[in-house]
């Protein structure tokens, strides 16, 4: 049996994009990936993760990274909410890969109502199975949680080296993020062009600078 596993990296950043990651394995590769020291990514610093990604890759039948950019946020959010996007998502990752059964980390209140719209968005025939918190109760979303991650942290490497300036992890919470954007902003009067522009903390920002 193929086990497909999804989810993703970087929903709530105000700095970057989201990445959402989808595997494919077979069900034997579960013991596999349990021995290599597959978890949550939450639960293992950078080097782990770098080092465990190499490794799930190879052991894929398939795998599949979209990346949805600050400016595609920011277009989509005028017209739908967060949760819709994150429907819009997982569904175009499920459509590009083939299993017998798919595992979601939800990303609405209700796991059912996830599941079935991700699955009517998709089109899929495969069975889909959405539950709160599923990349740490399920071994193929905890291998799609590490690839996301590190694709993002990456992301997150290229556009320092870009502007040659530390941006720090790019959540809301991140001091040296928003020193960052302060000083951006002061400096440029406009906010960088890989910001979420219309996330609060972009705005509060923006409204207090400029």
């Amino acid at each position: 049996m193929l086990l497909l596993g999804v989810d993703e990296a970087g929903k709530g950043p105000v700095v970057g994009s989201m990445f959402v990651a989808g595997i494919v394995v077979e069900a034997e590769k579960l013991f596999d990936l349990a021995a290599i020291g597959v978890r949550d990514s939450k639960q293992l610093d950078a080097v782990k993760r770098e080092r465990i990604s190499e490794k799930i890759l190879k052991m894929a039948t398939e795998y599949y990274i979209l990346e949805v950019s600050p400016q595609v946020i920011d277009e989509l959010r005028q017209v739908m909410t967060m949760n819709e996007i994150m429907v819009r998502c997982h569904a175009r990752v499920v459509h590009r890969l083939h299993a017998d059964k798919a595992f979601l980390d939800a990303a609405d209140v209700n796991e059912e109502r996830f599941a079935k719209r991700v699955k009517n968005a998709s089109s899929t025939r495969m069975q889909l199975l959405a539950e709160h918190k599923a990349d740490q109760k399920h071994l193929v979303v905890s291998a799609a949680s590490i690839i996301a991650k590190v694709r993002r942290d990456e992301s997150i490497r290229q556009l320092e080296e870009s502007i040659n300036c530390r941006i720090g992890s790019g959540y809301p919470n991140d001091p040296q993020t928003i020193e960052f954007l302060e000083e951006w902003i002061s400096a440029k009067r406009s906010l960088p062009p890989f910001v979420r522009s219309t996330w609060a903390t972009a705005q509060r920002l923006k409204a207090n600078l400029i």
